[in-house]
């Protein structure tokens, strides 16, 4: 007959336990979300820092927030700071995809990019 009961060192199990929870938690990324602003009309140079900043953030696994904020007559073109929401979401299409539409909010217009 085999036997039913296993007598194990409680201390011992726990301990294990407790060991294998602590490598796990220790192999895992917590992503996050790392925010970008920018302005409509923003300089070309200005903008290509930015985007460098993006893709740093999307080869480290986080996501990216792109944040246009409009400023008086700015509110004027919208479509401005639509095509600029397009041209970044082209420009990183091979490496993120879209999570969330460009959306207005108040004065402001948000993307939420994350990596592939």
């Amino acid at each position: 007959m085999p036997p039913v009961v296993k007598i194990l060192d409680l201390g011992k199990l726990k301990y294990a336990n407790q060991k294998k929870a602590a490598e796990a938690r220790k192999n895992q990324k917590v992503i996050e979300i790392k925010e970008i602003k920018m302005r409509p009309n923003i300089d070309s140079h200005d903008y290509e820092t930015k985007m460098k900043a993006v893709r740093r953030f999307f080869e480290e696994g986080d996501k990216v927030k792109l944040t246009l904020r409009f400023r008086g007559r700015e509110m004027a073109h919208m479509e401005l700071g639509m095509q600029l929401l397009n041209k970044v979401r082209e420009e990183v299409s091979t490496i993120a995809k879209v999570e969330a539409e460009p959306k207005l909010e108040g004065r402001q217009m948000m993307m939420v990019l994350a990596p592939r």
